[in-house]
């Protein structure tokens, strides 16, 4: 089930010489958050250098496994059972992104679920580069009451027409990433490129077959994720001192006790392993020692957010919390 549209636009603006050259702005839905997770639909909005809208691509996808959260992205089993496999669209969807930026929201979760259906298919996504709007909205200074995609669009009067489908999201995006771009290029601001590391092998664990989906929001998405269970892993002790809590502006300093709460878009496991081997303390409990909370959901009501309103801890998003990673201060310092 695939659409192509293609539209031609300009936009006579000087452009800084160092921006690429062209972005695939991308959605997927999927059947869960966790690396065995797969996707059921992917649309692309191809875009020029300066963010103008070339074409648009949209497909359904079978997982081969139960659609997930239905309640949420309305695909359910009948739905997907004629849909073509991944491997299917693999090529198509590869023409699409070939070349360009990749550009989502929270883009490393999408960026990871695409290279994981790629390994599966025994092929490589072409490619090289993603943009965050969530990174590029913090560039830009934008005054948004959160980082969800819904006040993006607000802010840039963007009307979203059905919210949790690919192709209304990709679109909404693709509006709301133009006015960021320009505004970028208006500014000078560099544009927060990260690379992107395809995965060269996969294997996957068993999961449930399609036709066996959740049936309502109570199921939540972890009753039926596989592999969400692992046992407890001992890292080796922090090697740095505690250096207190992080301040807001400022980069985060080793020996920072670095405490997760509810869903993340890399597995936790990695984004544990990432903080570790940065020289952070990843902690299990929140105290108030604890540095910084890394949550997704700051209103979620967990005993770790509960928490650290009380124990006046900062709290970040992941993405947030992904860049501060990229600039660590060391111990010494």
């Amino acid at each position: 089930m695939l659409e192509d549209h293609t539209t031609t636009a300009s936009s006579p603006t000087e452009w800084p010489t160092a921006y690429p050259p062209g972005y695939a702005v991308v959605d997927v839905e999927t059947t869960g958050l966790a690396r065995d997770d797969r996707i059921i639909s992917a649309a692309v909005y191809r875009l020029d250098a300066r963010g103008e809208v070339e074409d648009h691509w949209y497909t359904l996808v079978n997982p081969e496994r139960d659609p997930g959260p239905v309640w949420i992205h309305g695909l359910t089993s009948d739905v997907l059972e004629g849909a073509p496999l991944f491997q299917e669209v693999a090529a198509e969807f590869a023409a699409r992104l070939d070349g360009r930026v990749l550009v989502a929201h929270n883009a490393v979760f999408d960026w990871q679920m695409i290279a994981r259906e790629y390994a599966r298919a025994e092929r490589e996504a072409p490619v090289r580069q993603r943009l965050c709007t969530i990174a590029l909205s913090k560039e830009l200074g934008l005054p948004l009451p959160n980082h969800k995609l819904e006040s993006l669009a607000a802010h840039f009067g963007v009307v979203q027409q059905r919210a949790h489908h690919a192709l209304d999201d990709a679109r909404v995006l693709a509006e709301a990433f133009r006015p960021s771009l320009r505004a970028a290029a208006a500014g000078g601001v560099r544009l927060p490129l990260l690379e992107c590391r395809p995965l060269t092998e996969w294997a996957d664990r068993p999961a449930p077959g399609i036709g066996r989906q959740a049936s309502g929001p109570g199921s939540g998405y972890g009753s039926y994720r596989p592999g969400s269970w692992r046992p407890s892993r001992k890292r080796p002790a922090c090697p740095h001192p505690n250096p207190g809590r992080y301040e807001d502006g400022k980069r985060i300093k080793q020996g920072m006790r670095i405490a997760f709460s509810g869903d993340t878009s890399i597995e936790r496991e990695l984004l544990e392993d990432r903080a570790a081997e940065a020289g952070l303390h990843v902690a299990t409990s929140l105290s108030r020692l604890t540095s910084l909370l890394v949550t997704n959901d700051p209103d979620s009501g967990t005993s770790k957010v509960v928490k650290a309103r009380q124990f006046g801890t900062p709290v970040v998003d992941e993405a947030a919390f992904g860049q501060l990673l990229r600039d660590v201060e060391s111990a010494d310092e």
